[in-house]
């Protein structure tokens, strides 16, 4: 019956800190979705720049994919394990397009949602 009761008290201390922990810092409870996805097109160099609002504070919690559309077919997902600490952050990409092509990103988080941009590729630099 004591043993019990020690148990009890511990996991009872345990849960009680874990507690204490989400009310100081209530950021480690939730995940945010990225907050923006903005696209420039250079069409010169054929280089996409995915500018991304993504705050965290922890490393398991980051953009964890980039997926990239032309003309609404996948053409490139690139994973990732990190993110910058400066927000928002870019990420370049070459791509291949034409005037008229519409290019649609989507960044998604680690632990909670995604974002999507598009641009519609013109004939001069954006």
């Amino acid at each position: 019956m004591k043993r019990t009761s020690v148990i009890s008290t511990f996991v009872f201390s345990v849960l009680l800190f874990v507690l204490m922990i989400f009310c100081f810092y209530p950021q480690i409870s939730y995940a945010d979705a990225p907050q923006d996805v903005t696209l420039q097109y250079d069409s010169s160099t054929q280089t996409l720049a995915v500018m991304i609002t993504h705050k965290t504070s922890f490393s398991f919690h980051h953009i964890k994919s980039v997926e990239i559309k032309k003309n609404s077919a996948v053409i490139s997902t690139t994973n990732y394990d990190t993110q910058p600490a400066e927000v928002p952050f870019t990420y370049s990409y070459k791509v291949a397009a034409a005037e008229g092509d519409k290019l649609e990103v989507t960044a998604t988080c680690s632990l909670s949602g995604s974002k999507t941009g598009t641009i519609t590729v013109s004939g001069a630099t954006k």
